[in-house]
């Protein structure tokens, strides 16, 4: 199992959209998700800075390769669609990285 955190800012029009997308969720997502080895998925919202911060964990063997799978879902694209609008890159992102990955500093089980 690999522990996965990343981050990525929310523009402050879009929270409240951002909230009713994942209140609803989308259970075909949650479904392929769970498919590729993501499990106990949280994303968390910091205001006033816009911050959302995610964490997973990845029960699988190969992450980029259930990553590609997942990217080419038509229902995942669908989502980010919707999703994707809602936030902006961090400043400090590399390029093409949209939600930056953060490194593990501490865990506790």
């Amino acid at each position: 199992m690999q522990r996965m955190g990343m981050v990525i800012g929310v523009k402050p029009e879009a929270i409240a959209e951002y909230k009713r997308l994942h209140a609803s969720g989308s259970a075909e997502v949650n479904a392929l998700l769970s498919a590729c080895g993501v499990k106990n998925y949280s994303i968390y919202l910091r205001e006033p800075e816009n911050l959302l911060f995610g964490y997973w964990e990845y029960h699988g063997a190969d992450w980029p390769a259930d990553a590609a799978r997942l990217d080419k879902e038509p229902a995942i694209r669908a989502w980010l669609a919707q999703t994707d609008p809602c936030q902006h890159p961090l400043t400090s992102a590399k390029d093409g990285e949209w939600w930056s990955l953060m490194e593990e500093v501490f865990h506790l089980d």
